[in-house]
């Protein structure tokens, strides 16, 4: 049923708007999820109509790897401050508060200001005294759909219109709305920013949404992923689905886009969290350009020969050595990624209650690992000919390191390694990530609890080391790819 879901949401069919309802609906009601702008903690309905047992313990997920894991997928065209696309911004003040019921159009200001900056870090200041409307016009260079977020801190408070339509809204107290608009490069069309307090500046971003790739182009204009729009086409987070990030992958929030780029935690974070009952935290610790036979190489691994020279065992410096020389060790050793990610790891779980207060006194348990990396291994042969023995290594040392010996394991391969042509470092990695899966039979410890998920088919292009150019459906995909071969394992099938 989910695999049909994930399918049914991907395709665009001809009455797009409310096939995208009617999947919304369908999907709140069989799964629970939160199409709420409040980030305010609560229980959802479970799927039999009935809330969770608040006493059961949060289900813990720890995704880690490199750059990719930390994630790179582009949510929308990158946002820039605004400023020379603004032509002939003036500031008009009328007498006393803003009125909802004025014309302001059809009133005279006691005074105007042009604002010479209009934009940038050091926009010109606004004169006060009174009501204050912005006004001007608006020329993009190049033609496309465009989302304006004008005001910074109280700033924001104002309704902005561009060529007459709406396209930003922030009342005191309430959510930001804001619509994209289809705007021609070269014409210029007036804007119009109405702000509700005192405070009126003319700081401002521009976005656009429709870059091909983007999450937003994906979800407005492909039909792709709507659960992650409400109905107002507004960002929505998940209340039964907590993310925390450390090391390099920061952030803290329920889940759901809140940043400019995602990675596979958003499309992991909804299967599993579409599967439990009880409430999931997602606790992803990563850093990019860290390789398993040296950054992450766990603790126990020993030392190791290979092509003349000595590899580092666990706590050694430097990463290799000649065969007879005495090593020189430098400011990093084998396993310092290993022990900084899964230290900082240990340091959220130690401090449970403290870190997550919405579920204070339920405990957790660490339900599963996931495993997104190999890129660096591929550029060191020493370290591709040991990534299987390492790899396993890993599975075993997390899950008693963590005290999780039934935590299910879901590795992922590299997006751009295919399993008949691959060659070299490349094809050991591939080779090793494969042989890890528990129906592979090379490890039969592994059956019914790792599975490995060929990402080949589910890649958009580019490669691990470009961050398959920043697509966002590459990193969704996969993220769902692994969250559901990771319910696959929680069900025993």
């Amino acid at each position: 049923m989910k695999i049909l879901l994930s399918i049914l949401l991907q395709k665009p069919r001809p009455d797009s708007h409310q096939l995208t309802q009617n999947v919304n609906n369908f999907l709140v009601l069989l799964f629970g999820l939160a199409i709420a702008q409040s980030t305010v903690a609560s229980s959802l309905p479970d799927p039999d109509g009935k809330t969770g047992d608040a006493t059961r313990p949060v289900k813990v997920y720890i995704l880690s790897g490199q750059s990719n894991m930390v994630g790179a997928g582009k949510v929308d065209g990158g946002s820039s401050r605004w400023g020379s696309e603004f032509i002939d911004p003036v500031v008009a003040v009328y007498k006393g508060r803003l009125d909802r019921k004025a014309n302001y159009d059809a009133l005279k200001p006691i005074k105007t200001a042009r604002l010479e900056k209009f934009g940038g870090t050091n926009p010109s200041p606004y004169p006060g005294g009174g009501a204050q409307v912005a006004r001007g016009f608006v020329q993009v260079k190049e033609t496309g759909i465009y989302e304006f977020r004008p005001g910074y801190g109280g700033s924001m408070h104002n309704v902005m219109e561009v060529d007459g339509k709406e396209v930003h809204r922030k009342e005191v107290g309430k959510e930001i709305v804001r619509t994209g608009i289809n705007l021609e490069g070269g014409k210029k069309v007036p804007f119009k920013i109405t702000y509700f307090t005192n405070d009126a500046n003319g700081l401002g971003w521009i976005v656009r949404l429709d870059v091909p790739g983007t999450l937003s182009a994906l979800v407005n204009y492909e039909n792709k992923y709507p659960y992650l729009k409400n109905e107002k086409g507004q960002w929505v987070a998940r209340d039964d689905v907590y993310y925390k990030g450390v090391v390099a992958a920061t952030g803290s929030h329920w889940l759901g886009v809140k940043a400019g780029r995602i990675g596979p935690e958003l499309g992991f974070g909804y299967m599993v969290g579409n599967h439990h009952e009880d409430p999931v935290l997602i606790l992803k610790t990563s850093q990019g350009n860290r390789s398993l036979g040296w950054d992450f190489l766990p603790p126990g691994s020993k030392q190791y020969d290979y092509d003349g020279n000595i590899y580092a065992g666990y706590k050694q410096s430097p990463e290799s050595w000649g065969k007879g020389t005495e090593p020189k060790p430098i400011g990093w050793y084998a396993g310092k990624q290993y022990d900084d990610c899964f230290g900082a790891a240990h340091e959220v779980l130690n401090n449970f209650d403290e870190q997550f207060p919405q579920w204070k006194g339920r405990g957790y348990e660490i339900e599963g690992f996931a495993w997104w990396q190999g890129d660096k291994d591929r550029y060191n042969a020493g370290h591709a000919s040991r990534y299987e023995k390492n790899l396993v290594h890993l599975i075993k040392t997390l899950r008693k390191e963590f005290k999780a010996p039934e935590a299910r394991f879901v590795v992922a391969t590299l997006g751009q390694t295919v399993k008949k042509s691959t060659e070299g470092n490349e094809k050991l990695i591939l080779d090793a990530q494969l042989a890890v899966d528990g129906e592979a039979g090379r490890y039969p410890e592994f059956k019914g609890n790792v599975i490995t998920v060929y990402t080949n088919p589910l890649s958009q292009g580019g490669a691990s080391n470009s961050h398959y150019d920043g697509n966002a459906q590459t990193y969704m995909d996969i993220g769902m790819a692994m969250g559901e071969s990771m319910v696959k394992l929680l069900e025993g099938k």
